[in-house]
């Protein structure tokens, strides 16, 4: 976790916080150690950009949360729409 957080320029405390809010939940070592995978790490990018902007943590979680869904949703659409050929 310490090293996530020296990566990304926060404290262990906010990407617990982030934990809590379910934004992110990374996988555990066998000592116990958190593991945060690449993805992990952009969204708590993306959430300090956020809550350096003055978005409260809980709300820059669901915004987060929101703009994953809509990519999610356009790539979807956009398969639909263009289906790969054999």
């Amino acid at each position: 976790m310490g090293a996530a957080a020296d990566m990304l320029g926060v404290t262990p405390a906010f990407l617990r916080a982030l934990g809590a809010a379910h934004l992110i939940e990374p996988l555990r070592s066998s000592g116990g150690h958190r593991r945060y995978s690449r993805y992990q790490l952009r969204l708590a990018a993306r959430a300090r950009e956020l809550v350096d902007q003055g978005t409260p943590v809980e709300a820059a979680c669901r915004i987060i949360i929101l703009e994953d869904q809509l990519a999610e949703a356009l790539r979807i659409n956009q398969e639909r729409e263009h289906p790969a050929g054999p």
